[in-house]
């Protein structure tokens, strides 16, 4: 499976081959360097270590510093394993954003923004409490959270006041619009979790992977829906009859 280590660098608006405006998040995928690969012999499992992002080596913990030397490799602030990575690749290569096309489908990993205690309207989307007929204090609380008798505690999972985002999410089957391999950016289709400049894992959609039949299909109407209305535009303007010439108009009104 194809993956890259990026940042997330923000957001803006693209055309496409059609015409249409289409928000996108900007991402840097490279350079991703190769720091070791691992295989079924030596490892028991097929997997490729990317780094990103250079780092000094007196920030470096000991371990780390001496698994980069190890590999001959140079420090990274960020390390991730790729397991079953369909490009071959070896220990010193650098990859970056060529190695995904336009209109493939990718999955964004990122850390969601963080979003500090929050009370259960904001954090689950509760209505509240009444306003009004004698109610008092209870506008945004949750209500009841236990029972009367049995078994007379709070069950496990309730939706509850506390810490909201600063999550790990997966925005799942979001579409590469552009590739700017000079500049190592990908432009993709809509958000992707995180701040600006937050790191985030782009890889291979496991829904539509690369050359799939789903992901073809989904392209096909993709496609079909765009052309559809200057399609009809065209349609429109061939069953409309031709417009007289102006002497036939004047012979018409003379008459």
């Amino acid at each position: 499976m194809l993956g890259l280590l990026g940042k997330k660098l923000g957001q803006t608006s693209v055309y496409n081959a059609q015409g249409v405006m289409v928000p996108v998040t900007i991402v840097l995928v490279g350079p991703n360097r190769v720091l070791q690969t691992k295989t079924q012999a030596s490892d028991g499992y097929n997997a490729v270590q990317l780094g990103f992002d250079d780092q000094k080596e007196h920030r470096m913990t000991k371990g780390l510093l001496g698994h980069f030397k190890k590999h001959g490799a140079t420090p990274t602030k960020r390390v991730r394993e790729f397991r079953d990575f369909t490009l071959p690749v070896k220990p010193g290569d650098v990859i970056g954003a060529n190695i995904f096309a336009q209109g493939d489908f990718v999955d964004a990993i990122g850390i969601t923004k963080g979003r500090g205690f929050e009370g259960v309207m904001k954090r689950h989307g509760f209505r509240g409490g009444d306003a009004s007929h004698g109610a008092k204090g209870w506008r945004r609380r949750s209500g009841a959270i236990g029972q009367r008798l049995f078994p007379g505690t709070v069950m496990r999972g309730m939706k509850m006041p506390g810490h909201m985002g600063q999550v790990r999410r997966t925005a799942q089957n979001l579409q590469i619009i552009q590739v700017r391999e000079a500049d190592n950016l990908l432009l993709i289709k809509g958000a992707i979790p995180g701040s600006n400049n937050d790191y985030v894992v782009i890889r291979e959609a496991k829904k539509l992977p690369k050359g799939s039949e789903r992901a073809k299909r989904k392209i096909a109407a993709q496609t079909a829906v765009a052309e559809a209305p200057s399609k009809a535009k065209a349609a429109a303007a061939a069953a409309k009859p031709a417009a007289k010439p102006a002497a036939a108009k004047a012979d018409a009104k003379k008459k």
